[in-house]
């Protein structure tokens, strides 16, 4: 086992792993204490956090069991390969959150959501999972969200033995697609269970993955995306946003419309394209989507 230590220190701008990981954004990651996405855990405290991760292009070649948890700063971690590429990729320490804040808009809304959760950075999810993830999201809470891809790892995933203790991966294209529609059904995806069979079906077999989105000028990239079952605009977006570095998305789910209706009326356009356009102008272009987390997480955890 390999252990190490990252000083947040060096990192430009504040990191806080909690407000990151439980903030709606990611699925993949658990907390061996079973209160992940519990509404009352205490919000900044120094719990581990653990997650399977597949191989990544240009950072890791093999599967990594990653444990990690945030002390007075700094990151802790614990994994079977040396896991501070993987941390830098996953949690977006590279990213110079001071900078990015810096062209916030600054109205009062963005600025509460950003004194509520300081550090809070977006994650860089593998792409499959971010985009199975989401395909399940729809009408969900995130705590359902979460046990569903829980389900599906522990009914699907390799299993992976690290420390004395068993983990599960994400379970792979091929796996999912060979799951049929009543098997899903059984773990609570519902009506979802066709759309993540097909999904699967077409990264398995080569026609279409989420990751050749990437390079695409933004609003193309989401049109893409749109080609995989079960994935509209909003889904789209947060697979762009959550695992493929489009840090101008943002996905108008039920949260981001309301703040539309009370706080930004002159951006409803009356569907979601222009929609889209007006309010990511609105929230600080270039880096919108980072607005957008923010101004989500703080809303969705009764800020207003």
């Amino acid at each position: 086992m390999e252990t190490g230590v990252i000083d947040l220190g060096s990192l430009d701008g504040a990191f806080d792993l909690q407000s990151t990981l439980e903030s709606g954004q990611s699925y993949l990651w658990d907390r061996p204490d079973g209160r992940m996405y519990e509404r009352d855990a205490a919000h900044g405290g120094d719990a581990w956090y653990q997650t399977v991760v597949p191989p990544l292009d240009g950072v890791s070649d093999e599967s990594a069991v990653v444990r990690v948890r945030q002390t007075d700063g700094a990151l802790e971690w614990e994994s079977n390969v040396d896991a501070v590429p993987l941390l830098t990729h996953l949690l977006r320490l590279d990213d110079d959150l001071d900078a990015i804040v810096s062209e916030m808009p600054d109205e009062p809304l963005v600025r509460r959501a950003y004194e509520a959760y300081p550090g809070m950075r977006l994650v860089r999810d593998p792409p499959f999972g971010c985009l199975v993830s989401f395909i399940c999201s729809a009408q969900m809470r995130v705590s359902r969200i979460f046990g569903m891809q829980s389900r599906l790892r522990e009914t699907y995933g390799e299993r992976v033995e690290f420390d004395g203790e068993t983990y599960f991966a994400y379970p792979t294209p091929e796996r999912l697609a060979e799951a049929t529609e009543d098997e899903l059904r059984d773990l609570s995806l519902g009506y979802r269970a066709p759309y993540v069979r097909r999904t699967a079906e077409m990264v398995a077999t080569g026609e279409a993955t989420p990751a050749e989105a990437r390079g695409r000028d933004y609003e193309d990239a989401r049109e893409f995306l749109t080609t995989f079952v079960g994935v509209g605009d909003k889904v789209a977006d947060c697979v762009l946003l959550f695992s493929l570095d489009y840090l101008e998305a943002v996905p108008l789910d039920t949260w981001i419309r309301s703040a539309i209706e009370e706080h930004y009326p002159d951006c409803d356009r009356g569907n979601y394209a222009d929609t889209s356009r007006a309010i990511r102008e609105r929230l600080g272009g270039r880096y919108a989507g980072y607005t957008q987390t923010y101004v989500f997480h703080y809303l969705r955890s009764g800020g207003e």
